[in-house]
């Protein structure tokens, strides 16, 4: 018993001689994601180019991932997924293949759920905590822009029955593209409502705060980590 104090003793010490105190080491444990995960990170290579200023701290994200965990990176982009980084343990390589994203009509995937499906589709169901985490406006006008068709597309319905026939849960951070959503609010809310949808029928989440406008990712990259930490450390 004595030696289990004198050794919490000495940890507290450490803490205080670096000036970081026990409540922010709790803190700071509990702003991390606590097991590791399998996740793809697709982003929309059409999003506006607000989205550029959170490459840094979708890189932070990364790195900070429990050992063991591995990563994919791909770009949605002109109709084909850009895989940038395949899965790979190696947190720092995963984090430096991020880019900016084109932010151009040129880039415009017109349907992001084709190429999550293809992204699904890497990941091998048996083995581990399988997450997609999906940066993209939402927005399905493959076949028109029809806003009563709002989360009910038929692919959207693929991409959910893909999911979880391979067990992966699908996050999704909400972000406008140059093209409608930019402009549009009743386009804005179509996407928000088709990422709610695929991310609540396969035990995911969508993070969005309003139509207009656009938030930092701050906020959703800490309550990304909350929910994973409820879904696979409870």
């Amino acid at each position: 018993m004595f030696r289990r104090i004198s050794s919490f003793i000495s940890v507290l010490a450490l803490l205080v001689a670096f000036g970081v105190s026990p409540a922010m080491a709790k803190e700071t444990d509990a702003a991390r994601v606590r097991v590791p995960v399998n996740i793809a990170i697709l982003i929309q290579d059409d999003l506006t180019s607000q989205v550029a200023n959170e490459i840094g701290v979708t890189k932070d994200f990364i790195r900070s991932l429990p050992s063991g965990s591995r990563v994919m990176v791909a770009y949605i982009t002109s109709g084909h997924l850009q895989v940038r980084q395949s899965f790979t343990t190696d947190l720092d390589r995963a984090a430096n293949s991020l880019r900016i994203p084109v932010a151009s009509d040129s880039a415009s995937a017109f349907n992001p759920y084709v190429e999550v499906i293809e992204a699904l589709k890497k990941f091998d169901s048996d083995q581990g905590n399988n997450v997609v985490l999906l940066i993209s406006d939402g927005l399905d006008v493959s076949h028109g822009f029809d806003s009563e068709s709002a989360g009910y597309t038929v692919d959207i319905d693929r991409t959910i029955r893909e999911a979880n026939r391979r067990n992966v849960s699908i996050y999704s951070f909400y972000a406008p593209s140059v093209g409608l959503t930019s402009h549009s609010r009743l386009a804005a809310s179509y996407g928000q409502s088709s990422l709610n949808r695929v991310s609540q029928e396969t035990s995911g989440r969508a993070f969005f705060q309003g139509i207009s406008g656009f938030v930092t990712f701050d906020s959703y990259f800490n309550r990304l980590r909350d929910e994973l930490n409820r879904h696979y450390a409870s």
